[in-house]
């Protein structure tokens, strides 16, 4: 299964925690955009940048974006869903997924809220991999 995180820069780390866990778990990174944070930046590489991370959405199956997240990760989750890929929004709290902080996207049924720890979160993203193999081996057995 491929992958691609998203999140604000301010995550990083837990970006790096969810990355490591699903790659432990076999599933392929598309892009590791936090290689690239540093403060001394310039017009021409954030263009690339954008284009790497472009490239990462849509090389996934999977896309996972942490919240609280910014301006650009939610620039990933439209890219998400626009190409209608299991999308997984993950919070530590109910919060942002309340009536005040909600956004109309998060209900699109391509998307799937996940409330807890990143370790609970993590599970239930890993999850997809085997409903999908699953998925899989019924259409070969529907064929035969």
């Amino acid at each position: 299964m491929k992958f691609y995180v998203g999140s604000g820069m301010k995550n990083a780390n837990l970006v790096e925690y969810y990355q490591d866990k699903l790659k432990e778990a076999g599933w392929e990174q598309t892009y590791n955009w936090v290689k690239n944070i540093n403060n001394d930046i310039n017009i021409d590489e954030i263009k690339e940048y954008a284009k790497l991370e472009q490239e990462g959405v849509m090389n996934s199956d999977v896309v996972v974006i942490l919240l609280k997240a910014g301006r650009g990760a939610h620039i990933e989750l439209g890219m998400s869903i626009a190409l209608n890929k299991k999308t997984f929004l993950c919070s530590l709290t109910e919060n942002e997924f309340s009536l005040e902080n909600t956004v109309a996207f998060y209900e699109l049924p391509n998307v799937v809220k996940l409330v807890g720890t990143p370790d609970e979160n993590i599970k239930e993203i890993l999850k997809f991999n085997k409903e999908k193999r699953d998925e899989i081996e019924f259409t070969k057995k529907l064929s035969l």
